[in-house]
């Protein structure tokens, strides 16, 4: 059984040992795997299997292929991710680029799966290529393609790994040397400087000056407690109709979240085309929810190309302009103590032909200013509609943001948007019709 998987998609796999291999045109490279709990980070840093830690729990790595026994993983290890990482030393390639970004292929019993990423173009020099992940007593394998531009130590730092600085012409693509039982080596403490000889005292040229009694010296005060570390940031792909949490001050100063829609054109044709998507942020206040049981009421709150929003005042949600080529629009959410819902959509120009959205490339990845991000793919190949609502970002959770998939898509060629309504439900192709002019960017 061969199968070939789309970034964001999975694929069941069969009991027994799988084989994961890594390769990479052109680029010299390091594979390791990293056992994650249900919490998305290693258990410990002899979870971090590499060249030289190369086994554990079940995982092995042999050149660049790492081989799970998955029954014998155990029980609180959720997700094995297989990670490339460029050999900077062996020079060549410093970066990922088209042509190196890293590929996968993976073999379980009788399955041949393989996954090709987009191109790798942002200055990454790690990758999270494919996980490998319980679900409901079995396993599956998730195609993920999703890089670090820190190198091999960034990413293991973001799963919890300790990783130590490797120091000025170290390669960041692997941590440094260790023994066979960690993944890290701290050097010992230096050697105290040897103490002076004490100074001879000065000779008296009078009357010694009386001496304060002993309990008259105050005590030497206590050597004030460094803050905790924040937590490394943390980022999760959704699966379909997934949902994740990103933790957040809401009352904080500078709070905020940023949700980018990103889309590489899929193809060299649909890039010469334009490609042309937009993202939509339809809202809802905090003050306008609906409480449960109670009449909802449609909302006219949008922001997109030819309404940006604003950061300084109400919706504080602002769009950062239009991109008519492939590559990324993003929309700043501040302010979430006053925000209620927020849903994200893309519309595909009509200029731009026939073509599904995930067939652009195209996703949605909502980061918080810690650094940890949730990104929303897409699954479905209809090739007929002008909208899809995507994400819904919801800010009345208790203590931060939650990120839902809900991938929904207008009636065939329909370019009414769609209406979101106060109690965070929305429905398709019910709003404005809306065309956007050749000049503009269509």
């Amino acid at each position: 059984m061969d199968i070939r998987l789309a970034k964001g998609a999975n694929a069941p796999l069969p009991a027994g040992p799988c084989r994961v291999h890594l390769a990479s045109a052109g680029a010299e490279i390091d594979v390791c795997a990293v056992l994650l709990g249900p919490d998305g980070r290693v258990r410990g840093d002899e979870d971090l299997v590499f060249f030289n830690h190369p086994a554990e729990g079940g995982v092995k790595l042999e050149d660049r292929t790492i081989t799970a026994d998955l029954a014998a993983v155990p029980a609180s290890v959720e997700r094995i991710g297989v990670v490339a990482a460029l050999d900077t030393a062996a020079g060549g390639v410093h970066r990922f680029d088209a042509a190196s970004t890293p590929r996968a292929s993976v073999e379980c019993g009788e399955a041949r799966i393989t996954f090709e990423p987009p191109p790798l173009a942002d200055g990454e020099t790690a990758a999270l290529v494919v996980e490998l992940y319980r679900r409901a007593g079995t396993w599956k394998v998730r195609a993920v393609g999703q890089g670090w531009s820190t190198g091999l130590a960034g990413l293991a730092t973001d799963f919890g790994v300790a990783v130590d600085d490797p120091g000025p012409g170290a390669s960041p693509a692997a941590p440094p040397p260790a023994p066979p039982a960690t993944t890290t080596v701290r050097p010992p403490a230096p050697e105290p400087p040897a103490a002076a000889p004490p100074a001879a005292p000065p000779r008296p040229t009078g009357r010694p000056a009386a001496q304060p009694p002993a309990a008259a010296v105050p005590p030497a005060s206590p050597a004030p407690i460094p803050p905790p570390a924040p937590p490394a940031p943390r980022h999760i792909v959704l699966t379909k109709a997934g949902s994740d949490t990103l933790s957040l001050h809401k009352d904080q100063p500078g709070a905020a979240v940023t949700a980018t829609l990103e889309w590489d054109g899929g193809s060299a044709r649909r890039r010469r085309a334009g490609a042309d998507l937009d993202l939509y942020a339809l809202s809802v206040p905090r003050h306008l929810v609906t409480e449960r049981g109670k009449r909802p009421k449609a909302t006219d709150l949008v922001v997109y190309y030819r309404s940006l929003g604003s950061l300084a005042g109400p919706p504080f949600i602002a769009l950062d302009g239009d991109a008519r080529t492939p590559g990324r629009e993003t929309i700043t959410i501040t302010r979430p103590d006053l925000q209620g819902y927020v849903l994200l959509c893309a519309y595909s120009a009509v200029e731009n032909g026939i073509g599904s959205f995930r067939s652009y490339g195209a996703r949605v990845v909502v980061t918080e200013r810690g650094g940890s991000s949730v990104t929303v793919p897409l699954f479905s190949t209809k090739a007929l509609a002008y909208w899809v609502a995507i994400a819904m970002v919801d800010f009345t959770v208790e203590g931060g943001v939650r990120i839902e998939h809900v991938e929904q898509y207008s009636g065939r060629r329909v370019e009414a948007r769609p209406t979101l309504y106060s109690n965070r439900k929305f429905r398709m192709g019910t709003g404005p019709v809306e065309f956007k002019t050749r000049p503009h960017g269509g």
